[in-house]
């Protein structure tokens, strides 16, 4: 359980936090690893800073121990995460702490797959050991504490609308209602995720092209999904096209209707989902499907008949909901959700900000 031996000070503070700054120079890139890092003080001085830079790769510990070298004898490390005691692709860090004389050790949150044990490890080899329990540190481990352990990727959803709950003034309308810096927002978000998501229907208005910041920025090359339906996509699609740092992008299609996308198959990767006989798209086996391939989180942008299914089939993890100061109302417009009955859903929001003219609020599924 989250406890301390000694009440944090403002230097903790101030080097906790540096790791919590550290640990976000990697997200999208350590998964299915969470992104941490650490710092090594000693005598009120950083001798050591380091970050998990790739799953495989040496963790935060072992990058800022050797960065401090024998100066982390008697020193404090300071870690975004609980170190890790299993061994794996890299030794164990709560070894490397041991073997280099840290003497104490500040734990911005407890790793919950590991259920206290790196920290009980350490205090048995007579380390000192505090964790804060702090949100910003649980904030950067969302993604890996929700899907470590599970069938489906992560799943967040992004949708915009209007004051009055609508995305467009009529069907097959491409309605622009993100303001400049949302959109901005919206590539940095997608970064952090393993992939991006959207509906057949939104290719076919929107022909989103869905990138992320340079690719150059990406360790692991980023992936672009359709969840498609009964309907043939346009090979000339945007999102289909081939670009460095980007996977093929990957069609979902129910398996009887595999067919009506067979010349995407030198451009797609087509994924058969569900039985021979199935017709309709199963969302909950697509996002397996999406698992089995290495994906450990996925961030949906719509359309609405996407986003009412997911909500609805208890899919989704985290919502990203952005306002803009604008009316659609009509009997043609397009409400946000459609198609599905997402009523049993309940959202605890935990965010909000203005990006623009527009407003962003986001929190996690609650079902009821």
């Amino acid at each position: 359980m989250e406890g301390t031996h000694y009440q944090l000070t403002p230097l903790d503070r101030l080097f906790l936090e540096r790791s919590y700054e550290l640990a976000a120079r990697a997200i999208g890139n350590t998964s299915p690893n969470p992104p941490v890092g650490a710092v090594i003080v000693r005598d009120g001085y950083v001798v050591g800073e380091g970050y998990h830079h790739r799953a495989g790769s040496p963790h935060a510990e072992a990058n800022a121990l050797a960065q401090a070298g024998t100066q982390a004898r008697g020193a404090t490390a300071y870690v975004s995460l609980e170190p890790c005691r299993h061994v794996g692709r890299t030794p164990p860090c709560t070894h490397a702490l041991v073997q280099a004389g840290v003497v104490r050790v500040v734990a911005g949150a407890l790793d919950p797959t590991a259920f206290g044990g790196g920290a009980a490890e350490l205090r048995e080899r007579g380390i000192s050991v505090s964790v804060a329990g702090d949100a910003a540190a649980r904030d950067l481990i969302e993604i890996f504490a929700r899907a470590t352990g599970g069938k489906r990727p992560y799943v967040a959803l992004k949708m915009a609308m209007s004051l009055d709950g609508r995305i467009a003034s009529r069907p097959g309308v491409r309605e622009r209602l993100a303001s400049e810096t949302e959109q901005r927002y919206v590539r940095e978000l997608r970064s952090a995720h393993d992939a991006v998501m959207v509906g057949a229907g939104t290719v076919r208005v929107d022909d989103p092209q869905l990138t992320v910041r340079p690719p150059h920025d990406r360790i692991r090359p980023y992936v672009r999904v359709v969840a498609a339906g009964s309907t043939p996509l346009p090979s000339g699609a945007r999102i289909l096209a081939a670009h460095e740092g980007y996977a093929t992008t990957i069609v979902l299609a129910p398996s009887a209707l595999c067919d009506r996308f067979a010349e995407l198959q030198n451009i797609a990767d087509v994924v058969k989902i569900g039985d021979a006989n199935d017709v309709v798209l199963d969302l909950g086996l697509a996002l397996q499907g999406l698992r089995e391939r290495g994906i450990a989180s996925v961030l949906c942008e719509g359309g609405p008949r996407l986003g009412a299914a997911l909500l609805a089939a208890r899919l989704v993890d985290r919502v990203y909901w952005a306002v803009a100061p604008r009316f659609l109302a009509s009997d043609a417009a397009v409400p946000v959700l459609w198609g599905a009955d997402a009523s049993s859903v309940h959202v605890n929001f935990d965010r909000m900000e203005r990006l623009g003219d527009d407003v962003l609020i986001s929190g996690t599924l609650v079902h009821v």
